[in-house]
Formats: structure tokens, C-alpha cells, sequence
């Protein structure tokens, strides 16, 4: 997978999504629990050479989870699934 590159409030921030973190990210999220898992999901594949602009972006309400929806909208799409019988 190629590195996914947006553009965040003015900063270029680059993310290195893979099956590991993605799947640890999956695990540890719960109803009552959203906001730590994706921020740590996203500190664990942010590339270092854009880690502090990530870092600041953070600081904002809901950039978590919007950031985590986003990358994972790219890395893992959703599947075409068709019930036949």
C-alpha cells in the first residue's frame, strides 16, 4: 500500500496505513471508547517526517475521528458483498 497523503487544515500530513495497526485500531475501539484508539491508531502510522503537524491537528475537537475515517475510507474501502441463493 502506498502512503496516503492529505492535506489537514493547511498541513500535509502523510500516513502509512497497515493490516496491524488497522486491525489493533478495530479491536480497540468500543461504544464508550473512540476518541483514544483512533488518535493512537493515527500517531502509530503517521510518517516521523509529519508527525508534529499531526500532532497539532490532533488538538482540534473530532480531528480523531475524522482523520481515522478518512484514512481508513482509502486503505480499506468498503466491499461490494452480494447475497445469491
Amino acid at each position: 500500500m502506498e502512503k496516503i497523503k492529505l492535506s489537514v487544515a493547511g498541513a500535509d500530513i502523510c500516513f502509512e496505513p497497515n493490516q496491524s495497526a488497522y486491525n489493533k485500531f478495530i479491536n480497540e475501539m468500543a461504544m464508550d471508547n473512540k476518541v483514544a484508539p483512533a488518535h493512537n491508531y493515527l500517531m502509530r502510522i503517521v510518517t516521523a517526517e509529519t508527525k508534529e503537524a499531526l500532532t497539532e491537528v490532533l488538538t482540534r475537537p473530532g480531528a480523531a475521528i475524522q482523520l481515522a475515517g478518512k484514512v481508513n475510507e482509502i486503505y480499506a474501502p468498503d466491499l461490494e458483498i452480494e447475497v445469491k441463493n
